[in-house]
């Protein structure tokens, strides 16, 4: 290791902000120098409790995280916010709505808050949740929220992620529950009914509820129940009552009799290497792919139809030396 990286190290094990921005920009961007720091950064990670916030658009994600942050810090917790964002189709970038609307925390010492943009990745997170919420973790931050882009079903790696998965929802669902219920509602550890002055709180909560009853993974006394919770966050309704039952589930996971919490973390632990392995090993391969004299070729090839991507790409694998 550099001594660049060395001191990047260092400051952010100190709790740097700057540094921490800059390093998070690195990693964001794909440059190479952010692997070494991570690699010294990992036996430092580990301590902070990571709440994910999940769920459809509207339903108010933004402003229950805002409700959230202001009651932990009220606790003197420090706290770490991620808000993954729809990326902009011009720059890459994200688009900042989550972080506009958490601004009032922005010159807080004890919040460091940062937008990440999906870039086209599906399941909820960026690429780099991963290695960004390492980095608030070396930096001392106790509670790490993440709030996913919230774009559906497919919205389901924040489960490997963090320890707790709060989905949030808005009264009159209805049938919608039932639709969805194979995908993001499975995750859940709490649920959250939000807008609860909304016309259809009882159905909503009932349906839920009923779901909750006809799936036997429930069944077990030492299985974790999602409690439902109905809030009003823009008033700030319910939000105490949220942060408990975080602490129930909390005291849920760490109850080493049960095991639970290493399962958790041996899953996550799955995810972040699989991940991992998958980015380097496309990265090489595309790298190589497109500085090759054939890649124009393979572009007419399938713009003339004289074959198709499923044959291109088993051609290229079949060349890639993959083994150790």
């Amino acid at each position: 290791m550099d001594l660049d990286s060395k001191e990047t190290v260092e400051k952010i094990l100190g709790g740097d902000v700057r540094t921490a921005a800059r390093l998070i920009r690195d990693i964001d961007d794909g440059i190479a120098s952010s692997r070494e720091v991570l690699k010294a950064l990992y036996p430092h990670t580990g301590r902070a409790y990571v709440i994910g916030i999940s769920g459809f658009p509207g339903v108010g994600k933004s402003t229950l995280v805002d409700q959230m942050i202001h009651a932990y810090r009220t606790d003197g917790k420090s706290l770490g916010v991620l808000a993954v964002d729809p990326t902009s189709p011009f720059s890459g970038g994200a688009i900042l709505g989550d972080r506009v609307r958490m601004q009032r925390h922005g010159t807080d010492p004890g919040v460091f808050i940062r937008s990440l943009a999906t870039r086209g990745h599906f399941g909820g997170l960026t690429r780099s949740t991963h290695s960004v919420i390492d980095v608030l973790d070396a930096m001392g931050k106790e509670i790490i929220l993440v709030e996913t882009v919230g774009v559906g079903q497919d919205e389901v790696d924040i489960v490997t992620t963090a320890h707790t998965t709060i989905i949030a929802l808005i009264p009159g669902m209805g049938d919608d529950i039932q639709a969805i219920k194979a995908g993001i509602l499975e995750i859940a550890d709490i649920f959250v009914i939000n807008k609860a002055d909304r016309e259809g709180l009882k159905r909503t909560m009932n349906d839920l509820n009923a779901m909750l009853d006809m799936n036997s993974r429930w069944d077990d006394e030492g299985t974790w129940r999602p409690p439902i919770m109905a809030t009003e966050a823009i008033r700030n309704k319910g939000v105490p009552e949220l942060l408990s039952q975080i602490e129930a589930h909390k005291a849920f996971l760490f109850d080493h009799s049960k095991m639970h919490l290493k399962e958790h973390l041996r899953k996550r632990a799955f995810r972040e290497l699989v991940d991992t392995v998958k980015e380097s090993v496309v990265t090489e391969i595309v790298q190589k792919l497109e500085n090759s004299e054939s890649f124009q070729g393979m572009i007419d090839d399938l713009v003339e139809k004289r074959t198709d991507p499923f044959t291109l790409c088993e051609q290229i694998m079949s060349k890639q030396k993959l083994t150790g």
